[in-house]
């Protein structure tokens, strides 16, 4: 039989995690972002799941094509823009919208021929110092682009820097107050809110624009944990990682665990190895307490996890042996739920990173 490893994608999790973005913004459109081929789910496994939503946000050509192929007819904006002149030949081509968020990008559509007028959305930098033209340079960015024959529509996009942090921080307002601002009397549709914004401030007239961008909440990560749960979020989780118990060792005190012999045991215990290491996209940086579920309830791991092993206590549960289910993160046969932002909390990470860590090697199925 193949390693017991494996990805699972809940369908029914993506579309109530969808729905539960309509109801903070019912009179927004949305764009699913599905980059990184949808947050390492595959962007195959969500499309139909995600396909009531309005549009699709990516990066990456080759995800366009791939939702092309799919049958996807309506909106994909790509978020980062062009790379390179030639990218236009295959936005015109796939009817891709895409992102300006500098100089060069304005003058290759300049010099772009073309038959179909493009759909850009321009981009600001409002504080986060990553992409976009910065507010005293955006409305001459706009009237370049506003000139040329190659532009059909302009549209209006920033990105928060801050909008998972706790209320007392302002940048959210001054940035808002930017963007809103450089944009004041000019035509087109708007986009500020990423899934920190529309969950936590969804229901304001500054941050509702035309166009919601949600991200991680989709696949049912808070984007702010751990000031709020998903549960409190009233998210599902979209993608378990599960794996099976492969073998059992009884440890007297004073016996040590893996390498480097980080974990000592104090009192005679049970110890199950599972079939799931860093080559799988387990982080390496979960060391012993890390919560999993073992046929669906809760313990930890023991010690540093290996390249394709790590040890879970068994003392908890005592009816587990060989074949035990092991819920890395997600949902356990019962019914029971290990949120991923619990367990990438115990790797100094975030859950967006363990989704998309998610090694090829492990065998992805899509549960109705």
């Amino acid at each position: 039989m193949p390693r017991p490893i494996l990805a699972t994608i809940h369908a029914s999790a993506l579309r109530h995690n969808l729905e539960r973005v309509r109801q903070c913004v019912p009179d927004a459109k949305l764009w699913a972002v599905v980059k990184a081929n949808a947050y390492g789910h595959g962007v195959e496994h969500v499309f139909e799941s995600l396909r009531a939503a309005d549009g699709f946000a990516l990066l990456d050509l080759d995800e366009a094509r791939r939702l092309r192929e799919l049958g996807w007819r309506g909106p994909i904006l790509l978020l980062e823009g062009v790379f390179e002149p030639r990218d236009l030949e295959i936005c015109s081509r796939l009817s891709l919208w895409h992102s300006v968020h500098c100089d060069e990008q304005i003058d290759w559509l300049a010099a772009h021929k073309t038959q179909v007028g493009h759909r850009v959305f321009l981009k600001m930098n409002s504080g986060m110092n990553r992409l976009g033209f910065t507010p005293g340079r955006f409305r001459a960015a706009w009237a370049r682009l506003n000139a040329l024959p190659q532009v059909e529509e302009i549209s209006f996009m920033t990105h928060f820097s801050d909008a998972d942090a706790h209320e007392s921080v302002p940048s959210m307002d001054l940035q808002l107050a930017q963007f809103h601002e450089a944009t004041r009397d000019l035509p087109g549709e708007r986009s500020v809110g990423n899934s920190a914004a529309l969950l936590r401030r969804g229901g304001e007239a500054g941050v509702r624009c035309d166009w919601m961008r949600p991200g991680i909440v989709l696949y049912g990560s808070s984007p702010d944990f751990p000031r709020h749960s998903s549960a409190q979020w009233d998210l599902e989780p979209t993608m378990t990682l599960s794996s099976r118990i492969i073998g059992v060792q009884e440890l007297a005190p004073g016996q040590t665990v893996g390498y480097g012999s980080l974990f000592r045991a104090e009192t005679p215990m049970r110890l199950g190895t599972v079939a799931c290491g860093y080559a799988d996209g387990y982080p390496r940086h979960c060391g012993t307490d890390t919560p999993v579920l073992v046929d669906g309830q809760r313990t930890r791991t023991l010690g540093r996890v290996s390249m394709d092993m790590l040890a879970v206590d068994l003392t908890p549960v005592p009816g587990a042996g060989l074949g035990s289910e092991v819920t890395l993160w997600g949902r356990a046969g019962n019914g029971a739920v290990l949120p991923i932002d619990e367990v990438a909390q115990a790797g100094g990470t975030l859950g967006y990173e363990l989704m998309c860590a998610v090694a090829p090697r492990v065998k992805k199925v899509v549960a109705l």
